[in-house]
């Protein structure tokens, strides 16, 4: 057993998972997982910039996520950065305050790094199960980007694209500084037209249509999980593997892109921060259902955050 600490920090959250690890079993054993909005990618799009106040909320989240890695005894901790931080100028203000803070330098990784890590972490439990057919195709929603993963027992083809439901929301659903409710059907082609576009790129490199299961991973895809089951609150195990339709996903989309901002807050499992980006995170994960011909997505709640765990263990 080897404890490890590995931090995921994205353009919408940072997360943390202390573990142990058992390479012998291929498990990890949770400790610590927990999950922080911050928003760091806040108008990165727009300005090419990381803002003031999101290193600061970025800051505030790495100071707790420090202690909780000293309390525990991680003996290896691994940071990771993804899509804001290398679209950033002054991400060297990014890397030199968590430097301070954790010790550890944060790694700026590609987008096919970033594939890698996100297929590791969601598939390693899957492979064996008699119930789903390979080869998978893993889906990976982030802020900024989304990357395509097409493999079996190992990686085959990747690619990032820079579409995310935070990028999407700032570059087509914001009307004078405040995201509209419900946006116009001419903001809502305007998404679509970016990420048919982006999935257009993605197939270049990544043969999308080939797979036999989509597995689909971060905020944006446990969500939609979690509305189709109605679930009273956010339940990781209920929505761990869960598996939901093509026609839910295009139901759950349809509503979240008619819904006011007080409609959609009062989703049970709804995270405050995910309130008014969730609309064009489900429209991306429907695009690519449609693109693909996937009848279902399964849901796995251990991504990135998992591959980094295992790759320093």
């Amino acid at each position: 057993m080897t404890r490890v600490a590995a931090i995921d920090c994205g353009t919408n959250s940072i997360r943390l998972l202390v573990a142990d690890a058992d390479p012998a079993t291929g498990e990890l054993t949770d400790l610590d997982r927990r999950m922080t909005i911050v928003r760091l990618g806040q108008g990165v799009d727009r300005t090419g910039r990381l803002a003031p106040e999101a290193l600061e909320r970025t800051f505030a989240a790495c100071r707790e996520y420090a202690e909780a890695v000293k309390a525990h005894g991680a003996e290896r901790l691994r940071f990771v950065a993804t899509s804001a931080s290398r679209d950033a100028e002054n991400r060297d203000e990014f890397v030199r305050g968590v430097l301070d803070i954790l010790g550890v330098e944060p790694e700026v990784i590609s987008g096919d790094q970033e594939a890698e890590f996100s297929f590791t972490g969601a598939t390693k439990e899957l492979t064996g199960r008699v119930d789903l057919e390979g080869t998978y195709l893993v889906v990976d929603i982030g802020g900024g980007s989304t990357e395509f993963v097409v493999g079996d027992d190992r990686v085959r083809a990747a690619r990032s694209v820079d579409v995310g439901c935070v990028r999407m929301t700032e570059r087509h659903l914001v009307r004078d500084g405040a995201v509209t409710d419900p946006p116009s059907e001419e903001q809502i082609a305007a998404v679509r037209a970016d990420v048919e576009a982006a999935l257009d790129l993605a197939e270049q490199s990544v043969p999308l249509r080939e797979a036999r299961t989509l597995v689909g991973l971060a905020g944006s895809v446990t969500t939609v999980s979690a509305i189709a089951q109605e679930l009273p609150e956010y339940d990781s195990a209920a929505i761990h593997h869960s598996r939901v339709s093509r026609d839910r996903v295009r139901e759950i989309t349809d509503w979240l892109l008619r819904s006011t901002h007080a409609e959609r807050a009062a989703v049970p499992a709804m995270h405050p921060g995910r309130v008014d980006v969730i609309a064009a995170g489900s429209l991306v994960l429907l695009a690519i259902m449609e693109r693909t011909g996937a009848e279902e997505v399964v849901v796995s709640e251990h991504d990135i955050l998992d591959g980094i765990a295992w790759s320093i263990a």
